[in-house]
């Protein structure tokens, strides 16, 4: 623990850790099952307007990728007149349970900049006053990174796969009748799944800090990385090149990113190193 901290933050015992992170769990819990309450209450927003919205040919995405059509010559090709799903549950309680977990989905979403806060209330006694200071903004960066990721994922994967899907058919004797809980894990598992991987910069700065990573070691695997990249990518996108390509290319650029930071961090470590060297003689 740095010297300069207060006296009850460095005669914490190994349990007294233990109970301040329980709390701050606890807390976080909270503000998530708060978002999913409030979530479950507005039911109608949140199945008929946004996770149904994807499926609805007058979606906001559907209606610019029909605008730049008409702008290049492909109105035909790029504007859609329907998207031939119907949505059917399965199950008794199959409609009770995609409730629960959408409203539990949308409360992590709502909570998550509550949660970064309550994870760097954690951590930050641990830190010293220039690490406190230089992380301070990653809050801010962590929040608009994983809310950039949900919007990315809901606005244009989501369509893309619902679009892709719904329209893919190897019969015309087959009609595509969709389980409600095929559909809803296929939103709520794209729209997470981008959000985190969003968060990339954020743990390349962790991992840069610790050493368990250097800015040497991402340039020399840059490419191992792009092969990693395209795999995520096929994982969470339809069967599909176009979807598979838009993921990623963010996550290349968010790679990228990730590089400089590692460099900018590991000259600031190296920096205070020496001039702590430089105190010291």
């Amino acid at each position: 623990m740095p010297l300069d901290q207060p006296l009850e933050e460095k005669e914490m015992s190994f349990l007294d850790h233990l109970e301040e992170l329980r709390w701050h769990i606890v807390r976080s819990v909270i503000a998530i099952l708060i978002g999913a309450i409030v979530a479950f209450i507005y039911d109608e927003i949140l199945f008929d307007v946004i996770l149904f919205g994807p499926k609805d040919p007058h979606f906001i995405t559907y209606r610019v990728f029909c605008k730049i059509g008409q702008w290049v010559g492909l109105s035909e090709q790029m504007c859609l007149q329907d998207i031939p799903i119907k949505i059917v549950n399965m199950t008794m309680g199959g409609q009770f349970n995609m409730h629960m977990w959408s409203s539990i989905v949308a409360g992590f979403i709502l909570a998550f900049p509550y949660v970064l806060w309550e994870t760097w209330r954690f951590l930050r006694p641990a830190l010293y006053p220039n690490e406190r200071k230089n992380a301070s903004g990653l809050l801010a960066y962590a929040s608009i990174l994983f809310l950039l990721g949900v919007g990315f994922g809901y606005f244009l994967i989501g369509p893309l796969s619902v679009n892709f899907l719904g329209n893919y058919q190897i019969s015309g004797e087959i009609s595509n009748t969709i389980n409600l809980s095929s559909y809803i894990s296929t939103i709520t598992t794209v729209t997470l799944a981008t959000g985190i991987l969003f968060e990339l910069p954020i743990l390349i700065y962790f991992f840069t800090r610790i050493g368990l990573i250097t800015p040497q070691f991402l340039r020399k695997y840059r490419r191992h990385a792009l092969i990693l990249n395209l795999l995520v990518s096929a994982i969470i996108t339809p069967p599909d090149i176009i979807s598979q390509i838009i993921v990623a290319m963010p996550l290349g650029i968010l790679y990228e990113i990730g590089i400089l930071v590692s460099a900018r961090t590991a000259k600031r470590q190296l920096a205070a190193e020496n001039k702590s060297l430089i105190k010291s003689t």
